[in-house]
């Protein structure tokens, strides 16, 4: 690999789907590989293969679906993990293994109970172990950021001498700061004498909120992997966010000299969908993807930027995906000028009858709205392929009665496994009731952990976004929802967690070690 390309390496389909709540479906994480393929991701770690059987048949699909980027999966140091991630991996057409295990002394000690010598010895069997399947063998150790200095240099010499190609240097607690943790990995480069043989890389998490730092303080001292999310998803305070790193390397070409192949425009579309998907909204001032991003308020921006763009702005919003002008259909618009929208927001329905589903749900929104804005064109698809999914519940009707110095009440009708159920409750609220009838509907009792709204776009007529976070038994499963009507959007989303919790689709929340 030349000096000045950095491999960007995406996690968002395992380390982030460790956020509680945030795990997905086998669907759900293949059509976010298409859009991280679609984008020029390098490497898509698609999953944990023996996390269980959901997270293998994942990663086995992806595999062999994504032809254009590597696809890593995750594996403890151990000889089953490894084998079942090489089995996941057999369809691919560039296939990695990533396997880690812990170095630091608070680790070794308490979490493994392994004195030095022994985890070195594991370290080294497990990479010569998953060369048998690869000759893409990356190895991690875990909490780098707390190991000494000295362990680090004698395993990571060691890995590298039994085969591994890329050695990865997670602060997996988000404990260093930039200068620091830069100069560890510049060390580490220097020092160890078979370091030319392999691609150092870098995965910070975000507890100081000093992960996007850390991984650029790296790659100024020869890191030339980074690891990242989409909307710095991830466990904790998330992971170094993907679009920060990428667009921190291209705008400050002049500190970096550093090209990665990422294609910018499919930055925004990729965070709306995995926003969606995952139910983890993304904050208005988040830097790239945030709906402020780009916004200005002050009069004194918005003249220099009328004046001259890069007075205030550093780059341009079309760059990473955002629309020249999004309001571009209404209710008198046909089939051909949405078809032809959706393919400029590289939105591919694959049959005409995915395709006829999002089209009437189209009518059925512009009969309600307006004006019809690229995002709700997104959440019309994204809702119109969880239609087709097998459901064992669905929402046919809702009433709601809520009256000044009355108590609420609500009566919904559903289908439970084909058969119309129809049930009546009060609650404090118009949300609380319907979310009432619909506990006495199915005879479902989770737990409500959390509750939030947002809008899709502006204006009046504007589409509520509702997310839910239900909590039954241990599992963590988020229902979204969207309508013109909350009341509506909000029975959906918890209609939408319903169904994966009893759907086998989805998975318990992995809990097992990562970087």
């Amino acid at each position: 690999m030349s000096d000045d390309h950095i491999i960007i390496f995406d996690t968002t389909l395992r380390d982030g789907e460790q956020s509680p709540g945030a795990s997905m479906t086998k669907a759900e994480k293949i059509r976010i590989a298409r859009m991280l393929e679609m984008m020029k991701v390098d490497v898509i770690e698609a999953g944990f293969p023996i996390a269980s059987p959901g997270d293998f048949d994942a990663v086995r699909a992806i595999a062999d679906i994504v032809k254009d980027s590597t696809i890593c999966g995750l594996s403890r140091a151990l000889d089953p993990d490894i084998e079942r991630c090489a089995e996941a991996l057999k369809g691919a057409n560039s296939g990695r293994i990533h396997t880690f295990i812990a170095t630091s002394p608070i680790h070794m000690k308490n979490k493994l109970n392994m004195e030095p010598e022994k985890v070195l010895e594991q370290a080294v069997r497990a990479v010569t172990k998953a060369r048998n399947y690869t000759d893409d063998v990356e190895f991690s150790c875990e909490d780098a950021g707390r190991s000494e200095f000295e362990f680090l240099c004698r395993i990571i010499e060691a890995a590298i001498n039994a085969g591994a190609t890329t050695i990865n240097i997670p602060d997996t607690v988000g404990y260093q700061i930039p200068h620091v943790f830069g100069d560890i990995v510049g060390n580490l480069i220097r020092e160890i004498p078979n370091s030319d043989k392999a691609v150092f890389s870098v995965h910070c998490h975000n507890d100081l909120g000093l992960a996007v730092g850390n991984s650029l303080a790296a790659v100024m001292q020869g890191a030339r992997q980074v690891e990242c999310t989409i909307n710095g998803l991830g466990e904790r305070a998330g992971n170094a966010s993907l679009e920060e790193i990428v667009m921190a390397l291209r705008t400050r070409k002049d500190v970096f000299n550093i090209e990665s192949g990422i294609d910018a425009r499919h930055i925004v579309p990729t965070s709306r969908i995995v926003s969606s998907i995952t139910g983890f909204p993304v904050q208005p001032n988040k830097a790239i993807v945030g709906a402020n991003a780009f916004a200005h308020e002050s009069g004194i921006h918005q003249d220099g930027v009328l004046k001259h763009r890069e007075t205030y702005e550093i780059m341009r919003a079309q760059d990473v995906g955002w629309a020249d002008n999004s309001i571009v259909l209404g209710k008198h618009s046909g089939r051909n000028a949405f078809r032809s929208r959706l393919a400029d927001l590289n939105i591919n329905l694959k049959t005409e009858e995915e395709l006829n589903a999002a089209f009437s749900r189209f009518k059925d929104l512009a009969d309600r709205k307006h004006d019809i804005f690229d995002e709700d064109l997104q959440m019309l698809v994204l809702q119109t392929r969880a239609g087709n999914e097998e459901a064992k519940y669905k929402l046919m009707a809702s009433h709601v009665c809520s009256e000044t110095g009355e108590t609420p009440m609500a009566t919904v009708t559903l289908k439970a496994d084909g058969k119309e159920v129809k049930a009546e409750a009060s609650g404090s609220g118009p949300v609380d009731a319907v979310f009432s009838a619909i506990k006495k509907a199915t005879g479902e009792t989770p737990a409500l952990q959390l509750y939030s709204v947002n809008a899709i776009t502006s204006g009046t007529d504007a589409q509520g976004e509702v997310t839910v976070r239900l909590e039954q038994e241990g599992r963590l499963i988020h229902g979204h929802g969207a309508h013109t009507d909350i009341v509506i959007a909000s029975a959906k989303s918890y209609i939408d967690a319903l169904n994966k919790l009893v759907s086998k689709q989805q998975r318990a929340h992995p809990q097992h070690d990562g970087v």
